[in-house]
């Protein structure tokens, strides 16, 4: 499979690297993503859509085994009414399906991003390519550089 999503051809264009995974679009999530390339899910990164009272909605891109902490964000990013928008509002703000919003295939659409600390200690992620069933390799840099997104502690290790 060479599908490339506007994602990709954003990328190309930009001349960053990266390497793109494909796998069933039955898989929605982060973990299952990485099972399914057999990688750990450390390296994986899930977009979740964070909503405000007022304001465009966040994107956090929080690895896949790891669990967002809403009050961490919270204090992160100075507003202490945020919720998780549920699957139909996500699909609905963003205009992707769930399993392939990407903070890559929404750049200058008004999200803020953010991304969990935890990312700066890693070279690279592999993050959604903007469609179910295909992720993107990137340095975490050109990452970064790309979405503007903010490092933030808000994710903790699921209890066990």
């Amino acid at each position: 499979m060479s599908e490339k999503t506007n994602a990709m051809r954003w990328l190309d264009a930009q001349r960053i690297p990266y390497e793109p995974f494909y796998f069933s679009p039955t898989i929605h999530s982060a973990d299952g993503v990485a099972a399914a390339l057999g990688l750990p899910a450390s390296l994986v990164y899930k977009t979740l859509v964070v909503k405000r009272e007022r304001g465009h909605p966040l994107l956090v891109m929080v690895a896949g085994d790891r669990e967002l902490d809403l009050r961490k964000l919270g204090r992160a990013v100075g507003d202490k009414s945020l919720s998780m928008a549920t699957q139909r509002e996500a699909e609905r703000l963003t205009g992707l399906l769930v399993g392939g919003i990407s903070a890559l295939a929404l750049l200058n659409r008004g999200f803020d991003v953010y991304i969990d600390k935890a990312a700066e200690e890693l070279e690279w992620v592999l993050v959604s390519a903007g469609r179910r069933g295909i992720n993107v390799r990137l340095r975490v840099y050109d990452l970064i550089r790309l979405t503007k997104a903010t490092f933030v502690d808000v994710a903790n290790k699921p209890p066990k």
